[in-house]
């Protein structure tokens, strides 16, 4: 199995777990996550970009993929994703460096699944 998939596979079976807890605040907190990032004044693809740059910022590498395929899938192409990852360590700094190895990493294997 990919990396790309074993990913898919856990973050869909725990966000099920989650849900199905019926916890208010959790389920809220999806839901607001979820209106986030629907076009309003700003489209989504642009929104999904901000939140590339600062899941990124925030080093939090699972983020950064749901947010690399979310960005893949609404046809952000490679070089807006260098340009963002530049963003992120301008921010961010240095620290951001290892993130930003394994992103381009996640953003190649999602280019070559096609």
């Amino acid at each position: 199995m990919s990396k790309i998939q074993e990913f898919r596979d856990y973050r869909s079976k725990m966000n099920e777990k989650l849900l199905n807890t019926n916890h208010k605040v959790i389920k809220r907190l999806y839901g607001i996550d979820t209106l986030t990032y629907q076009d309003s004044a700003l489209d989504s693809k642009t929104k999904e970009m901000l939140g590339l740059v600062a899941s990124m910022v925030l080093r939090c590498d699972d983020c950064v993929k749901y947010h690399l395929e979310t960005c893949y899938k609404l046809g952000v192409t490679t070089e807006e994703i260098l340009d963002i990852f530049g963003v992120a360590n301008v921010v961010g700094g240095t620290i951001v460096i290892p993130h930003t190895r394994r992103a381009l990493e996640y953003w190649q294997e999602l280019s070559a699944e096609e």
